[in-house]
């Protein structure tokens, strides 16, 4: 390969539209949608929501979020299909302007690279559990910069590269995953109709302080924790999206990554998670001293709770799981990173390339371990949920209303994009902030608010207050 196709693949047109000779079917982009959410994150999800509203529910509200998140993973992904461009630069054109795209990177920027630092995180302790090594600054330094190396490496050569690892991971994944889970249910005492109908595990003042005190408060709740997801995703569905032959392409890529996601994460972590907490429980006691009590309360404490299960559960095999699980994922985490911070950097009149913009956004989620960055990731999940789902929102809007109420034919067509587009600003800020502090009393589940706000307020400001000008 000559230098300047090196390039040219590192680049990965990050910045400018995908040509037709580039472009992939639905088999090639569902790899990567559905590697990206198949992590021990979303197992983790799926114990939860199960845990607190009882598998039925919980697989009903899954199902529900896939239907919702596949249409607008797929709205999103067809605008990217049509123009070629990745999610970040899509926004310059339809709904934020150049200058004003940089909310959108600066957002689905940081939620992505907080995810890049949480399955790092995850992976590291998944090592230190398995190898029982201390957790030290020399352990540290040495799992940490190994992982950002092949993190760095497996991105650096673009969509073929990501696509390649995502595939052979995702169904290495798989299998490992049916055979762990196998071994789960065939040793546990539970028969085969329970582990598909148990109810709430949780006792009822626990429950009550969730808002899940009822059949209708755990459906709400379980839309909640999984919707957060959806916005992103569409935003993701967006990135490989460009790469689509066809609209149906992304359109089942986008189905098949949110189907992943909240169908079968959500029902194989809870069936593990379900089976297997005896053992978990009989383990946390026997090596970490713990009363019966607190080794439950640890079993669904946090993610970690699902690295431990799967090493205990599995041994060497769940230390694979636990690799494959992660690694597919922080690949395509990186990809999208850089995508974004190629937009931001672009805004600002600076290049530096995508190679560079792989680096900086491992680098950042280095930073994100040892401050109080991931805990804000952490706590702020929900919203940032909504945000991504806002400025997905605000995209479609912009393609799918208003450029066809202002006569443009070829709504598709992008020219020179102006620097800021103040209705789509001001209208994400507005349906956030409504959604989140002012309506969720009556609106629980702010996904939804957030993504009528957008598309009534959007088209609103944009045919009224904040006329396109003449050229654009």
């Amino acid at each position: 390969m000559s230098q300047r196709d090196l390039k040219s693949t590192i680049e990965d047109h990050a910045l400018e539209r995908v040509p037709d000779y580039a472009r992939q079917g639905w088999l090639a982009l569902s790899w990567n949608t559905a590697g990206i959410v198949t992590t021990l994150v979303q197992l983790f999800l799926g114990a939860l929501v199960t845990f607190v509203a009882g598998f039925k529910i919980a697989l009903t509200a899954g199902i529900c979020v896939t239907i919702v998140g596949a249409l607008l993973g797929w709205a999103c992904g067809h605008v990217a299909y049509r123009t070629g461009l990745s999610s970040t630069v899509l926004s310059r054109h339809f709904g934020f302007g150049k200058k004003g795209s940089v909310i959108s990177s600066l957002i689905f920027g940081f939620m992505i690279i907080g995810f890049l630092a949480l399955e790092n995180a995850l992976l590291y302790r998944g090592f230190v559990f398995y190898f029982h090594l201390s957790d030290t600054v020399t352990t540290r330094v040495v799992i940490y910069g190994l992982l950002t190396v092949v993190w760095v490496l497996l991105t650096a050569y673009g969509f073929r590269v990501v696509t390649r690892v995502s595939s052979t991971a995702l169904i290495l994944f798989l299998l490992v995953l049916a055979y762990i889970t196998f071994v789960v249910v065939a040793g546990s005492a539970n028969s085969g109709g329970n582990l598909f109908s148990f109810g709430s595990q949780f006792p009822e003042p626990m429950l009550a302080g969730m808002g899940a005190s009822n059949d209708t408060g755990k459906f709400i709740f379980c839309v909640n924790v999984l919707i957060g997801s959806a916005g992103a995703l569409a935003l993701v569905d967006a990135d490989f999206g460009r790469y689509a032959r066809s609209s149906r392409d992304i359109g089942l890529a986008a189905l098949i990554g949110n189907a992943m996601m909240d169908i079968l994460m959500l029902s194989l972590g809870g069936i593990i998670m379900y089976a297997g907490i005896p053992a978990l429980v009989d383990f946390y006691m026997h090596t970490e001293g713990m009363t019966r009590e607190a080794a439950t309360q640890a079993t669904m404490q946090s993610p970690d709770s699902i690295t431990a299960a799967f090493v205990v559960f599995g041994g060497a095999f769940g230390a694979l799981l636990m690799v494959l699980a992660q690694s597919k994922a922080q690949v395509l985490n990186t990809y999208s990173a850089s995508l974004s911070l190629s937009n931001l950097f672009d805004a600002f009149h600076w290049r530096p390339g995508r190679l560079v913009c792989v680096i900086l956004a491992n680098l950042i989620g280095l930073l994100m371990l040892y401050g109080q960055i991931l805990a804000l990731v952490n706590a702020w999940i929900t919203i940032l949920g909504v945000l991504t789902t806002a400025l997905s929102s605000v995209i479609v809007a912009d393609y799918l209303i208003v450029r066809r109420l202002l006569g443009q034919r070829d709504v598709h067509a992008i020219g020179d994009a102006e620097t800021v587009n103040w209705a789509g600003v001001i209208t994400v800020i507005a349906a956030v902030l409504l959604s989140h502090y002012v309506l969720n009393r009556y609106v629980p589940i702010e996904f939804f608010s957030t993504l009528i706000l957008a598309v009534i307020l959007y088209p609103v400001l944009r045919l009224s207050i904040f006329k396109p000008a003449a050229n654009h």
